[in-house]
């Protein structure tokens, strides 16, 4: 099951969800076990449940009790999970052959096989090993349960605000945004930052033979590459240059396939080329004697040798061509030899806040909700400039209306963790996804950085992986499927490519969200196997 239950909350949602079926009731008086154990069993994992939002708090802080805890609901929820996986099966195969086994084992003859009025249900129950089989491994999950809910008061496990009915959690859905139609035309706080951008790109260096570098430098979740794609798509920058074409670069700098992404954005076609010269050659004759941008974003790349050797075709522009490079690393930027380097700054107060107001609250009118206002003002700040940040929390805020619950997250314990540059504010967006959700964002991870996938892809996988519920009625799975996706992407979680529309992916610090969740709760994991 390699990321079947991703965290423990979800094990345990699903758990809940099993326990709740018709199915499971109807076969445990089928076969006159004891339903009293199924009805502990959804007694004791509620209880469980509704504290698992602090244990994972916990835990983040790295208090060693809690991770043990944890790993004891795990173990336990998947134990009892295939003991219900167990049931299923056997109810399907033993559905007709009840008689014949009951006949055999009482050794009765033809004559009174046929005389006598079987009551099938009691006979079985009686002669079933199987029963006494379920029953046994039942009463020890309820045992191991019991004993952790004994330890929940032990480590001064809180109960939750979500709250559970019927022991599955209420969904709480949101429509896509569409940002064009949030945003519309402008960034926040970035006006000054893209008119900037376009007088470097549109000014000066016409009588230079080199080509000009202008890296934005900056912090994850500033912004850098949403500027770019503002400034390469404005009209003032489309009439000054002949020729614009975007690379993403991210971890590895492969000449060859940054080379070949550049001649397929700058022709609008699809290049079979796998050889270095010809592509190289290809990009030559595209940008001779134009004057051309080029962005490169996402570069990491501190080898001079690796860009010495991209840059190679690219002498042949017309004089007052661009570079635009997006990145983290000074370093990376002083490499590539720039013209003038742009600093990325956080944003302002009020810009953050109008960024996070517009996301998270309908028709940006907090006024009308003054004690949420003031809750939102106060998470504004603590993203600190960040618009990736409050993007996040906007869309979480949006999820949820509950004033209890944007308390919850103004004062998290999370707010004050920093785990290998993963944002707080990114951590607390993903704390409080719904278990549903948080199996299928972890997912994710296992797509390399800046990987674009379609909708009806990752839906496939998900319901191959089994992260998603069955839905009721004669809802399709695709479906539901498709209304996690989008949840997700309302959160910001995913985002959409700038080169095709039909495509998205995650944002670099959602990735590394992603993959630091994975290796932080994977560790030491058990591995199984599922038939």
């Amino acid at each position: 099951m390699p990321l079947g239950r991703a965290l423990e909350s979800a094990s345990v949602n699903v758990l809940l969800n099993k326990l709740a079926s018709q199915q499971f009731i109807d076969f445990f008086l089928k076969w006159k076990l004891d339903i009293g154990l199924l009805i502990k069993l959804e007694t004791t994992v509620q209880v469980i449940y509704a504290v698992l939002d602090d244990a994972e708090e916990k835990q983040a802080e790295n208090d060693p009790h809690v991770k043990n805890w944890l790993d004891k609901v795990r173990d336990a929820a998947y134990d009892a999970e295939d003991i219900l996986e167990e049931i299923a099966i056997d109810a399907l195969e033993s559905r007709n052959k009840v008689p014949n086994f009951i006949c055999e084992s009482l050794n009765l003859s033809q004559e009174v096989k046929e005389g006598i009025d079987f009551k099938k249900k009691d006979i079985a129950a009686a002669l079933n090993p199987f029963g006494e089989r379920i029953d046994s491994k039942m009463r020890n999950i309820v045992e191991r349960l019991e004993d952790v809910v004994k330890q929940k008061d032990i480590l001064r496990l809180r109960e939750n605000t979500r709250g559970i009915v019927s022991g599955i959690e209420k969904r709480l859905t949101t429509p896509l945004v569409n940002e064009e139609h949030v945003f519309g035309s402008r960034i926040y706080g970035r006006d000054g930052d893209k008119e900037e951008m376009i007088k470097l790109l549109t000014s000066g260096e016409e009588n230079s033979d080199e080509v000009c570098v202008i890296p934005i430098v900056g912090m994850g979740g500033l912004g850098k590459t949403t500027l770019a794609q503002i400034v390469y798509n404005d009209e003032r920058v489309k009439t000054h240059f002949q020729l614009k074409a975007w690379a993403c670069v991210s971890d590895e700098f492969d000449v060859m396939r940054i080379t070949k992404a550049l001649v397929e954005s700058g022709t609008k076609r699809t290049c079979g080329m796998n050889n270095l010269e010809l592509l190289q050659g290809k990009l030559r004759d595209m940008l001779n004697r134009r004057k051309f941008l080029l962005v490169l974003d996402d570069v990491w790349n501190e080898d001079y040798g690796d860009w010495d050797k991209l840059r190679i075709p690219l002498a042949v522009g017309s004089p007052g061509s661009k570079i635009i490079v997006t990145t983290r690393s000074e370093r990376v930027a002083s490499i590539m030899r720039p013209g003038k380097a742009y600093p990325l700054k956080e944003l302002s107060s009020d810009d953050c806040w109008s960024l996070l107001e517009q996301i998270a609250f309908p028709h940006r009118n907090s006024d009308a909700f003054p004690g949420l206002k003031i809750i939102a003002e106060g998470v504004a700040r603590k993203c600190k400039g960040l618009p990736l940040a409050a993007k996040s929390l906007g869309g979480l805020l949006r999820s949820n209306p509950e004033e209890n619950y944007w308390k919850d997250i103004l004062n998290s314990r999370i707010w004050d963790l920093s785990n290998n540059g993963i944002i707080p504010p990114l951590r607390l967006s993903y704390h409080h996804l719904p278990p549903h959700l948080k199996q299928c964002f972890v997912y994710c991870a296992v797509f390399p950085k800046d990987f674009e996938f379609d909708i009806e892809m990752l839906v496939l996988l998900w319901i191959a992986e089994g992260f998603v519920q069955q839905p009721e009625g004669g809802k399709e799975m695709e479906a539901t499927a498709r209304s996690y996706f989008f949840d997700l992407l309302s959160r910001s979680f995913f985002q959409q490519s700038s080169v095709d529309k039909s495509q998205y992916l995650m944002h670099d610090l959602i990735h590394d969200l992603a993959q630091f969740i994975l290796e932080k709760y994977f560790s030491g994991w058990r591995t199984r196997q599922r038939l």
